[in-house]
């Protein structure tokens, strides 16, 4: 990765964490999640709102670094009125792109603001930190199908 793009994916992880998207708790919501990175701390609390199998709205409420804030900032903005079929896909591509150790690239076009995570693949313990809010949202998910609230 060269030094501009790498300076290009920074900026927007920071622009991501000084300015949260869909950042707080609202309601409606159909199921609500905590979930905790024990190792650095971080703390999510998501709520999801569905519509059928589209998701209407996330929200969450995030104490942690900027990568985990951000990578959520970033999550909600993909997911939002996609379906919950879309946004399981997304999870899978982020995770394999984290995981791939910067072997892995994702389509920039359906991923956006995602590929700026690819750099996180080099840390192996920040991995967890950019997982956060998409392993809570997949929770959701999972926990809404599970308990028929998909509201069709």
């Amino acid at each position: 990765m060269t030094a501009d793009l790498s300076a290009l994916y920074q900026d927007i992880i920071l622009d991501h964490y000084r300015a949260k998207h869909h950042a707080g708790l609202r309601e409606p919501y159909d199921v609500a999640v905590t979930h905790v990175n024990p190792s650095c701390g971080d703390e999510l609390v998501l709520r999801l709102s569905r519509d059928g199998d589209r998701i209407a709205d996330v929200g969450y409420e995030a104490v942690g670094c900027s990568i985990s804030q951000a990578s959520t900032s970033v999550m909600t903005d993909l997911v939002i009125g996609g379906t919950t079929q879309t946004a399981l896909e997304l999870y899978d591509g982020f995770l394999a792109m984290l995981e791939g150790q910067g072997r892995v690239d994702l389509d920039e076009e359906t991923y956006g603001d995602a590929i700026a995570f690819n750099g996180v693949a080099q840390f192996p313990a920040r991995v967890k930190c950019a997982m956060l809010g998409w392993a809570a949202l997949r929770d959701a998910i999972v926990r809404t199908e599970k308990a028929g609230e998909t509201h069709e």
